[in-house]
């Protein structure tokens, strides 16, 4: 792997579930998070360090996520667009997503 990567999610348009996949270079500490429209975190899919490699990710609409007052719990989604975005060192991407109900 020569370079940190951020692949589009797979199947897009998805519902359920999806899978995210990105690669990346070098060791180090890496983030994974879903935000909806209005930039509110939905869910944080990677939070940790990691060695170079690549990776897949599923993110499911089923799956525990946050509730805005920070409680944990299930909240449906809404269908529409969502982004996720993965932070890695110095490196950051970010792409767009669409769930179908």
């Amino acid at each position: 792997i020569k370079d940190f990567q951020l692949f589009q999610n797979f199947p897009n348009p998805f519902n359920p579930g999806t899978m995210i996949r990105f690669e990346i270079p070098e060791a180090g500490f890496v983030t994974l998070k879903v935000y909806d429209m209005l930039g509110r975190e939905v869910v944080t899919l990677v939070n940790e360090f990691k060695p170079s490699g690549s990776y897949d990710v599923e993110f499911n609409t089923q799956q525990k996520t946050h509730l805005p007052t920070g409680q944990a719990g299930n909240k449906q989604l809404a269908s529409g667009v969502y982004f996720y975005q993965l932070k890695a060192g110095d490196y950051i991407k970010t792409k767009k997503m669409i769930l179908t109900k």
